[in-house]
């Protein structure tokens, strides 16, 4: 491999601290780049040459979403690459990304939400346990990989939040509420205290039956059971708590900035996917509020 494409991977790794998955994206992206041309070094490609590349992406039928994702890629290691002082121009400064439709994310409804809880029988073994990995998922808008990785050293309940370790290893710290709190107290107090815990799992909070830490498979099986046994017809994944937890959280006022920081956003534009609004909502404020309705 190109000893600059080595080392950009050492600057992602040891200075940017992305994730494994992040890194390998980005090398992926610089070796399609690399292959493209051959005959070249990848420190004298121009932008011309980075605009053909990219329109092979489109004439490949390669979505603009992942055409972006490239770009994004190509122009980080060019930054890189000015960083060290490998090139004084970066060719990619210009280059625009395509343009793309931004999906709103899928979200239940309170009601919804509610339904859901109430669908987890906490007679079961493993029922308190449930209902706290699903109100922590909501409550505080966790990951499913955040989720999986929750450890008792991190809550700090005594002052009503939790630290969180996501994408990249970065801390950060999110509040919970008095009901996600009471539920994770009953599991930990109750179920847990009756399984026999594998070494070096101690810490961990949500436990499977075998003492282990639960997969993000695990998960996604007891959420997909769940939604069935509430009788909702909408696809959900664990991961649609967490939008819920948003969209809730910015209909109700919440301000931008604070709800960037607990879901760990990097970047503010990811966070403003959510300051939509349900279509029954706005078709109430027109039919209220629109002169000519009234």
């Amino acid at each position: 491999m190109n000893h600059l494409v080595e080392h950009f991977r050492q600057y992602l790794v040891y200075e940017k601290a992305l994730s494994k998955k992040s890194i390998e994206s980005y090398i992926h992206d610089i070796k399609l780049l690399e292959d493209f041309f051959p005959e070249k070094k990848l420190e004298d490609i121009s932008a011309e040459e980075i605009k053909l590349f990219i329109k092979s992406l489109y004439e490949s039928d390669i979505k603009a979403r992942s055409q972006a994702r490239f770009l994004s890629g190509i122009k980080a290691f060019y930054k890189f690459l000015i960083y060290s002082d490998v090139i004084e121009n970066d060719p990619t400064e210009l280059l625009e990304s395509p343009k793309f439709e931004m999906r709103l994310p899928d979200f239940l409804t309170v009601d919804e939400i509610e339904k859901i809880f109430a669908s987890i029988d906490l007679s079961t073994k493993e029922g308190h346990r449930n209902r706290a990995m699903a109100e922590v998922l909501y409550g505080c808008g966790l990951r499913v990989s955040e989720l999986v990785n929750l450890k008792i050293s991190n809550l700090f309940f005594d002052d009503d939040f939790i630290k969180v370790v996501g994408k990249g290893d970065k801390e950060r710290i999110v509040p919970i509420g008095s009901t996600a709190k009471k539920m994770v107290e009953l599991y930990i107090e109750g179920e847990r205290n009756n399984i026999k815990v594998k070494k070096g799992e101690e810490d961990f909070v949500f436990l499977n039956r075998r003492g282990s830490h639960l997969s993000r498979e695990m998960v996604f099986m007891y959420v997909k059971k769940w939604v069935e046994d509430a009788g909702i017809k909408k696809k959900v994944s664990p991961h649609t708590f967490r939008h819920s937890f948003a969209t809730h959280l910015i209909e109700g006022g919440a301000d931008l900035r604070a709800v960037q920081q607990m879901l760990g956003h990097e970047n503010i534009t990811t966070t403003e996917i959510y300051t939509h609004l349900d279509q029954d909502y706005l078709r109430t404020n027109i039919a209220l509020y629109h002169p000519r309705n009234k």
